[in-house]
Order: structure tokens, then sequence, then C-alpha cells
């Protein structure tokens, strides 16, 4: 399997199969370019601009954005109900968590998460191989909230995602306060992570390049 970090909540992610699923794309406000390829699914955790940018792909792209159950293409999906805010959703909305299975790893993409995970949330993800979360507070979890959802979700790799870059124009934390909390961060050299075996890591924070 290939991670490809776009740039905010955004990743493509390719199997063996090359078939490739795209996370909340983001429009050209954003500071990162947009992504203008040609995936076979893309999933939407909330409809706002920074996560709901589909004018680019082809009408042919199967996009979820709703809570259930779906299966593309012998790729599993779940959406699961979650808030954008500490509040139900009353200050931001809804959001979706989503879980994924490829290449027989599971996958969990928060999305815009705005509070904590209850035991409950937690069952309704279940394993989670490799966890996609925010971190950079203001309008998600913070640094230090999102070091207790990993640690809740105990994944084995976790990508920090979400957070204050240079190119990014939103007044969000950076990604240092996720790492005080966290003991295991190895910086990545590239925008992509590549896994062919087994993952025999317990909570390695990989940080990918935004170039």
């Amino acid at each position: 399997m290939e991670i490809t970090w776009l740039g905010h909540s955004c990743f493509l992610l390719e199997d063996l199969k090359g078939r490739t699923l795209l996370t909340d794309p983001f429009d050209p406000t954003i500071g990162y370019e947009t992504y203008k390829g040609n995936p076979d699914i893309v999933t939407i955790s909330h409809q706002h601009f920074d996560h709901n940018y589909t004018k680019n792909l082809k009408d042919d792209c199967k996009i979820i954005d709703k809570i259930g159950m779906s299966n593309i293409d012998d790729i599993t999906i779940k959406g699961i109900p979650s808030y954008h805010d500490k509040d139900k959703g009353a200050k931001r909305g809804d959001n979706i968590i989503f879980t994924f299975k490829m290449d027989d790893y599971a996958l969990c993409h928060l999305g815009d998460l705005g509070h904590g995970l209850s035991n409950d949330n937690i069952d309704t993800i279940g394993n989670v191989d490799i966890l996609f979360i925010p971190v950079g507070g203001n309008y998600t979890i913070d640094g230090k909230e999102a070091s207790e959802v990993t640690k809740k979700i105990q994944p084995k790799i976790v990508i920090p995602m979400h957070y204050k870059t240079p190119l990014v124009s939103f007044p969000l934390d950076g990604v240092e306060t996720f790492l005080m909390h966290m003991k295991n961060a190895v910086k990545i050299d590239s925008n992509k992570l590549i896994l062919n075996d087994e993952i025999q890591e317990s909570m390695a924070v990989k940080i990918l390049n935004y170039i």
C-alpha cells in the first residue's frame, strides 16, 4: 500500500491492485496544491470547503459522504457518526469518521473530529493499523486531545494531519504539541509512506513531508 499526504486532511491511498481512495479533498484557497488525479473513491467527512472539493474529479468517481457501510471494488468502508465540536455539532456540525480495509490493513480517518471518543466509539471503530488524526486545534481536537484519542484507539501507525505548516492560511497549531505527548515519532523526508509487510510497530507517529 502507498499512502500519499496531499496536505491538510487529504490523503491518497493506493492498494496493490492500483485502486485509489482519496480523503477530504480541499479547494484552492487552503495553500496546498489541489489534487487533479482520478481516484476510484472519495470520502468526505463533512461539507466544508477544505474537505469537500470535488470540482476536478471525474463523474464516475464514487463519492461517499454519509454514515453506514459501503463495499466498493472489495474495499470495505464504514462511516461512523461524530461531531465537529464538543457541543454535539451545535457549533460546526456533524463529522464522519471513516474506516477502510485495504490490502489487509485497517485504516481510520477521523476527519475534523472535535471531541474525545467514548468507549462505544472506540468499539465501533475497532482495531486500527493506520490512524489519520487532526492535531491542529481551533477547529478540531488539539495536540493533547489528539494524543489522548490516539492512546485510546491504539493504532500501530499514526499520521497527524490538519495542522499548521508554512503553506496553510488557517489559524492552526503546528504538530509540536501532539509530539510532546507522543513518544515514538519519526519525520519522513517524503509525502509518501509505503507499506509492504505486517506492521510490527505500536503507536508509531509518522510525520509526512507536505511538499
